[in-house]
């Protein structure tokens, strides 16, 4: 058991993150699809080295830069996977019209207009808050930026538990994950790894991050469903994006009652 446990674990290293594993592991959809539970523990090992490259670049250079170069870190460490899906979306859903029209977006590898202007945005978006924290506590920061990777991919996982996906799953990097839903022990379990690292934070009050950050998925959910009937793999790296950013601008709200 614990050895077909530690094989799911190091699938989603090995599917979200570019991270080397020595061994050599056994495929299958079902490895895949358990895989999914894992998800919020893949966003602490990256959350934890962000940082780690935090505190080091704070030895030497200023907050600003040691932020950024904290966000390059996380950046190589997933490949850009999710800040991938999020610019095909901007293109997509800002240049397309119709399903059949988005779909086909989506599918092209080049990047237009609404994806630089996306991703330029969310990014700048990302340090300003992110600065903003550090700026009001040297400790919080590190809390942040953990539980901030945790909870979007909690929040991005929550999807595939309860919406329909819709590209061509034959042809999806992402079919492994749409053919199975978690059970909901499993769940639970994804449930509880992402709340384990909130007791950092030393207030209940931070506990309500996760319903507030939750109301975004929500809304790119309906939204999704509303002009292609669900969510592809790219709509996955938008929510984890989109939700990352809203972790980091409710904590600058819930700061001003601590």
């Amino acid at each position: 058991m614990i050895y077909r446990e530690l094989t799911y674990f190091c699938t989603a290293i090995m599917f979200f993150t570019r991270i080397p594993i020595p061994v050599k592991l056994k495929y299958s959809e079902e490895i895949m699809n358990q895989s999914q539970k894992y998800f919020p523990l893949v966003g602490a090992i990256v959350g934890g080295i962000g940082c780690f490259v935090y505190f080091v670049s704070q030895l030497f250079f200023s907050t600003e830069i040691s932020l950024v170069i904290s966000m390059i870190s996380t950046v190589l460490l997933t490949g850009a996977f999710h800040e991938d899906g999020f610019t095909d979306v901007c293109d997509s859903f800002g240049g397309g019209y119709g399903k059949e029209q988005i779909m086909t977006i989506m599918k092209d590898s080049r990047i237009g207009a609404y994806g630089v202007i996306g991703i330029i945005l969310i990014l700048l978006l990302k340090f300003l808050a992110l600065n903003q924290i550090a700026y009001s506590s040297g400790t919080l920061i590190y809390a942040v930026i953990l539980n901030g990777h945790i909870t979007s991919r909690f929040q991005a996982g929550t999807m595939i538990f309860t919406d329909l996906y819709v590209t061509d799953i034959d042809k999806s990097k992402s079919k492994p994950l749409a053919n199975k839903k978690l059970s909901y022990g499993a769940f639970f379990f994804t449930l509880l790894t992402t709340l384990i690292p909130y007791f950092l934070f030393k207030n209940w009050l931070f506990l309500l991050i996760i319903p507030l950050s939750h109301i975004g998925k929500l809304y790119l959910s309906w939204y999704f469903k509303k002009h292609i009937g669900g969510y592809t793999g790219d709509c996955l790296g938008t929510v984890q994006q989109v939700c990352e950013v809203l972790f980091y601008l409710i904590v600058i709200i819930l700061w001003k009652f601590m």
